[in-house]
């Protein structure tokens, strides 16, 4: 029975319709992303509310440095979740058990390597992007500290990673649930309770991270052959990294890329002053929640895809590629209207600063509103990933972001340095990106004979 229960959890992918499967997979990740996200929104919220503006600018002046980070893990991990299906696309499931290991182990290194290389940078970092001096020294606190549970982030996304590749992603979503009740409630402990303030919402933070990084330990540990992770097995198998690393890193560079065009946007925002930081900041978890949606179903297509293009089931990608597309950008559009009409209610969570909401409420309508659009550019790169174009979608992406981006600031901005101005380079620079990146889809796509 046990056995049984197990493997009820795995999903095919490669036969019957796949509409329903896309829906069944992408939510549930959806949501363990949007419970993620909230572990930084219930910062935001917690120290918006209970220690002030300037609280609430510390936090929020770390929102892209910290996204760096934590889009660079989540885009890397698109490279086990690659090569898992692949390999079980293809039959050849007994290589899926090094694989594992192999995750597990580099995800110890790695998570170590950054956390070190955070600390080194936070400080520069956040004078790069024009901290206001009066929270410069609560921000570099802030970011600290929270780098201390990257380790863990790394962990539970590349494990994720594991069972999101033969179809699980429920029981992620059930860590992130927990942890992210948790972080709740140590938020308002440490900062109304023993009054911590900034420190009190990173270190719940952290200590919320590495608990859901010790679930799904525990959950592997318990898996079927194919994917169980044993403790004494945990190294680096040379050949199988090497794969991973050639979809993840470009996949992981693609998304930090993205973080690293809103540093300069930031830069741009830093110079309003720290009610603009105050209310960007509070937007952008909006953003982040309808992001997640897109970028679910973007998961979904590369999942789907992978264990399909290894199976050689080529018609049932091109019908992966469009579902994908429409039920990504319809969840997505409908989160981003619920939003958009009740933006007023769901900024006051976070502060109660009449000047900051009126620049969140800008952002949001300007941006987050229109967030369905990323879901084209999203799609296509997933599917280049899975035919093994994994350079492709990060180079295009690059030139669209940080490329149009930052010739944005230099012109359009500077003529007119407005907020608003400056929030209308988002949804520009997402056309711009989708038109290069499904053409290079289409264009490859061919060349392969599919």
């Amino acid at each position: 029975m046990g056995q049984i229960k197990k493997r009820s959890v795995q999903m095919d992918m490669l036969h019957g319709s796949l509409a329903g499967k896309m829906i069944l997979f992408s939510l549930p990740l959806a949501l363990s992303s949007i419970l993620q996200q909230l572990f930084n929104s219930a910062d935001v919220a917690v120290v918006g509310r209970f220690a002030g503006s300037q609280a609430l600018a510390a936090v929020g002046a770390n929102v892209a440095n910290v996204g760096i980070f934590v889009n660079l893990l989540v885009g890397c991990s698109t490279g086990p979740n690659v090569v898992i299906a692949n390999l079980i696309g293809q039959g050849k499931k007994e290589e899926v058990s090094d694989v594992v290991h192999t995750i597990v182990a580099f995800s110890i290194v790695g998570g170590l390597g950054l956390m070190i290389l955070g600390h080194i940078l936070s400080g520069p970092m956040l004078v790069w992007t024009g901290t206001p001096t009066d929270v410069l020294t609560t921000a570099k606190l802030y970011f600290r500290v929270y780098l201390l549970g990257i380790p863990a982030i790394m962990m539970y996304n590349f494990c994720s990673a594991i069972l999101r590749s033969v179809g699980d992603t429920n029981r992620p979503l059930y860590c992130m649930l927990v942890s992210g009740v948790v972080n709740v409630l140590l938020n308002l402990v440490f900062v109304i309770v023993y009054h911590m303030g900034v420190l009190g919402v990173a270190l719940a933070t952290v200590l919320s991270n590495f608990l859901s990084a010790g679930f799904m330990i525990w959950i592997l540990m318990h898996e079927d052959e194919m994917i169980r992770l044993e403790l004494s097995k945990i190294k680096i198998h040379k050949q199988h990294l090497i794969r991973m690393l050639h979809v993840g890193m470009p996949a992981g560079l693609q998304s930090m890329v993205f973080s690293l065009s809103n540093i300069f946007v930031q830069t741009g925002i830093n110079s309003f002053g720290a009610l603009a930081i105050a209310g960007s900041s509070a937007a952008l978890n909006f953003e982040y929640f309808t992001f997640n949606i897109s970028s679910a179903f973007a998961q979904g297509a590369v999942t789907f895809s992978s264990q399909n293009y290894g199976a050689g089931y080529y018609d049932r990608c091109k019908k992966i590629f469009w579902i994908a597309m429409l039920e990504g950008m319809g969840f997505t559009a409908a989160l981003s209207l619920i939003f958009t009409i009740w933006a007023r209610p769901f900024v006051s969570l976070y502060t109660v600063d009449e000047a900051v909401i009126l620049f969140a409420l800008t952002r949001m309508y300007r941006v987050m509103s229109l967030e369905a659009l990323t879901e084209t550019y999203e799609v296509a790169a997933a599917s280049l990933r899975s035919m093994g174009y994994a350079m492709v979608p990060a180079i295009l992406t690059v030139i669209g972001t940080v490329g149009f981006r930052m010739l944005w600031l230099c012109t359009i901005f500077q003529r007119f340095h407005t907020f608003e101005t400056l929030m209308l380079v988002y949804p520009i620079s997402w056309i711009f990106t989708a038109c290069m990146v499904i053409s290079a889809y289409f264009i490859l796509r061919e060349k392969r004979g599919l």
